[in-house]
């Protein structure tokens, strides 16, 4: 059993493509004259396409999620499918799901930002799973239990298939005796 959440790149793929066809369309004019010019708007055009990557870039780095036989792993971090609470998990797979309105008001209070009075630990929330200060705006979030009774926020592109594989990963057999 595996389960890969797959990150859309196609804010990435437009904002590279404008870049280069803006560059490109300001080197047929500019290239056997000026180079040099034509070298510093490509930097100076780079300087505003690296802020429009760097949300994809966040969440390819700190909100992926890969499954595999025996570890989640989300963003930095592993946790092992024998530490997650099966019933948390079947308890957030019968939640009704949000609506975007809801997803991009649960975003923007799922702060865990390593600032004091601003961790989740200090406001009594779930901590945030990944490594990243927030869950990016309009992703959903989904709340599970360790075993240990920590509540972890784990931020998904798909929630339902992300709960369908969790359950099943932590609904073995061997899974449930182990405590």
């Amino acid at each position: 059993m595996s389960y890969v959440e797959k990150t859309p790149k196609t804010w990435s793929a437009v904002c590279i493509a404008v870049y280069l066809a803006g560059i490109v369309y300001m080197g047929v004019d500019t290239i056997p004259d000026e180079i040099g010019l034509w070298l510093g708007l490509c930097g100076l055009f780079l300087l505003l396409l690296l802020p429009c990557l760097a949300v994809p870039l966040s969440k390819f780095v700190y909100h992926r999620i890969r499954m595999d036989a025996d570890t989640l792993r989300v963003g930095r971090e592993r946790i092992p499918l024998t530490a997650i609470d099966p019933v948390s998990v079947q308890t957030a797979s019968q939640q009704p799901l949000p609506t975007a309105a809801e997803q991009y008001a649960a975003s923007l209070n799922a702060v865990d930002a390593p600032l004091p009075g601003l961790r989740a630990g200090d406001r009594g929330e779930p901590r945030l799973v990944g490594g990243g200060w927030s869950v990016p705006m309009g992703m959903d979030s989904v709340v599970i239990r360790t075993r240990q009774g920590e509540q972890l926020r784990i931020a998904t592109r798909d929630r339902v298939a992300f709960l369908t594989a969790l359950a099943q990963g932590t609904a073995s057999p061997d899974r449930t005796t182990l405590k």
